[in-house]
């Protein structure tokens, strides 16, 4: 896969088609680019979508990490998103998230609001942040160093996609039937989430921390007013509705649908109908 300067760094990142309409696909903590890989193929025509991995993800640098995860923060993140969107030439974009590409998104559309059109978010992380305690934390370090508990913290992300006893305490995951093509992304995923760097483990969920303390970005919502689809999974454990509930209250072009039956990560769990929004949202776009 190629890479793209960003910076001292380079980052991974994809095309898929090559329309006059450019979406950039900003992905969710350890995670990647190529989380949209099995919706991609049925996005409409005349879009050209490019995913870029985040420092410490995917096919990118890792960077050791400075104090307090500086380096791994989520402005650092929007920099660097910036900085490849100059390196790839694209003066004008518009913008798909999942999770915390949410909130990176927002330190974008603040920094440059010139350069984006609309946004498409899935279960976003808002600009509120999130908070992680002592214990959290140490969940993410437990990841860190064990691939089951990995894989059963993930499979959380995904819920729609597992037979429900199997995700129970002290269960191990496991597929609802039919699902072949997914299952074999899901597991060349997973090896990528136990690849990110520290920065992405514990910097992630401490820089959320952060800014949901700060409040900055939480008194700057009504800022962003660029149109935002914000789709919410019903059965998504991971963001919470009543934060969804103020963004889409404090930012004046915001519209929010919550999708029964789905989980966190609608591009994994149904594909289509993740690229069927994406396409009602983004399609006969001039630019």
């Amino acid at each position: 896969m190629p890479l793209v300067r960003a910076g001292e760094i380079s980052l991974g990142w994809r095309e898929w088609a090559k329309g006059d309409t450019t979406v950039v696909f900003i992905h969710g903590n350890l995670a990647s680019k190529d989380w949209i890989e099995l919706a991609a193929p049925l996005f409409p025509r005349g879009l050209r979508v490019i995913g870029i991995d985040w420092r410490g993800c995917g096919e990118s640098d890792r960077p050791p990490h400075t104090a307090g995860y500086a380096n791994y923060s989520m402005q650092q993140h929007a920099l660097d998103m910036l900085a490849a969107l100059d390196e790839l030439d694209i003066s004008f974009c518009h913008l798909a998230t999942h999770s915390t590409g949410g909130i990176i998104a927002a330190r974008m559309l603040l920094m440059q609001p010139q350069r984006f059109g609309r946004v498409f978010a899935l279960d976003p992380v808002t600009p509120l942040g999130m908070s992680f305690n002592a214990e959290q934390l140490d969940l993410f370090r437990a990841m860190m160093s064990s691939r089951e508990v990995t894989r059963a913290v993930m499979a959380t992300a995904a819920v729609s996609l597992f037979e429900p006893e199997s995700l129970a305490p002290n269960a191990m995951p496991r597929f609802r039937a039919g699902l072949e093509e997914v299952e074999k992304l899901y597991e060349r995923i997973l090896e990528q989430t136990f690849g990110v760097s520290e920065g992405i483990w514990i910097g992630t969920p401490v820089n959320l921390t952060l800014e949901r303390k700060s409040g900055e970005l939480q008194r700057r919502m009504p800022e962003l007013r660029h149109p935002h689809l914000v789709l919410w999974g019903e059965r998504d454990g991971w963001i919470a509705p009543a934060d969804l509930s103020a963004m889409a209250e404090a930012m004046p072009a915001c519209r929010l649908v919550a999708v029964p039956g789905i989980g966190h990560s609608m591009n994994l769990e149904s594909p289509a109908l993740y690229a069927g929004y994406f396409g009602a949202w983004f399609g006969g776009l001039k630019a």
